[in-house]
């Protein structure tokens, strides 16, 4: 080798050794969001908080990206297998994945909450043609009960179990991604479809442009004896003025999403992400419609797991807890 080289490897690896490696168990230099179907509220949700952590890299030394994945039930796995730095679910989901309650095999331990996020209603979309006027009605119709492994096809399901419909009295049981539902009812391949979500929604924009679409209530009884049986939902509204078409309320039910991460999660990065968003609060609401009415009080209610170390510290100083 000639000497200049040598010279040159010398001083690159004295450079390289000389700068000892971030220390992982203080802070994890990139992290991941785990959230959902690109035309759902997950994705944009988890690009907003990615876009908030970001702006102020050089402070915190924290990059962060986004990933699509299958949703709630997804996310929970990944996190606890430690697929995933963070993720995004639905509060009924991360009850279950906590207490070991299908679909999970067992209890997932690690599991841990950051904030919540916004309310998401269980919504059922049906073209106007079908005459779905009810949950009821649904009996005989082509209808997306969701994604396998979501948490859009768990309530599904659940609903429709607590209301005394079997999946066998539906003419088709759809297994659809959320990215598919608009087009196969556009296309009358479907009749209608669940799908448990914050409003307003690019999917459900999507198909009520040009296609006569209503949004089905869900107030029956049994939905009154479903949310008494679990604290994690919630009763919701719709506002109407949202859709094409759609210029009534309409009255449902649902529950919050929420920002999990796992307790192998350092307190340290915990910590700047939970202050990033709530110190940029005014920023982030910004960002998306569903957002608008969160609050730093709101944000720390309504979840089904314990906060990571690293969220208690900041409401701490905040004078929260």
């Amino acid at each position: 080798m000639k000497p200049f080289k040598r010279l040159v490897l010398v001083a690159l690896l004295a450079t390289l050794f000389s700068c000892s490696p971030p220390d992982q168990s203080v802070l994890e230099r990139f992290i991941t969001i785990g959230t959902g179907s690109m035309t759902g509220i997950y994705y944009p949700t988890g690009a907003a908080i990615c876009r908030i952590i970001n702006k102020d890299y050089l402070k915190h030394g924290v990059r962060c990206s986004v990933e699509s994945t299958g949703g709630s039930i997804y996310n929970a796995n990944a996190l606890s297998n430690g697929d995933l730095s963070m993720g995004i679910a639905q509060a009924d989901v991360t009850y279950k994945a906590a207490h070991g309650q299908k679909p999970f095999s067992k209890p997932l331990t690690n599991l841990r909450a950051l904030f919540a996020l916004h309310p998401e209603s269980v919504t059922l979309v049906a073209m106007q043609e079908a005459k779905i006027k009810q949950l009821n009605d649904l009996r005989g119709k082509r209808v997306n009960i969701g994604d396998p492994g979501s948490g859009n096809a768990r309530t599904a399901t659940e609903l429709l179990a607590a209301c005394g419909i079997p999946l066998s009295e539906l003419a088709l049981e759809g297994r659809m991604k959320a990215v598919e539902m608009p087009d196969a009812l556009r296309d009358h391949k479907l009749d209608a479809y669940f799908y448990v979500v914050g409003h307003p929604t690019a999917n459900i924009k999507d198909i009520s442009t040009g296609t006569p679409i209503n949004l089905v209530p869900l107030t029956d009884p049994c939905v009154d004896r479903l949310l008494a049986k679990n604290s994690f939902f919630v009763k919701t509204t719709i506002p109407g003025g949202m859709y094409e078409g759609i210029n009534d309320s309409v009255d449902t039910y649902g529950v919050k999403a929420s920002l999990i991460t796992s307790a192998e999660l350092s307190e340290e990065s915990a910590y700047r992400v939970v202050k990033a968003v709530f110190d940029n609060l005014d920023g982030f609401k910004a960002l998306h419609p569903a957002f608008q009415l969160l609050t730093a009080k709101n944000m720390r209610e309504g979840l089904s797991l314990p906060f990571h170390p690293g969220a208690l510290r900041y409401f701490r100083e905040q004078g929260w807890i």
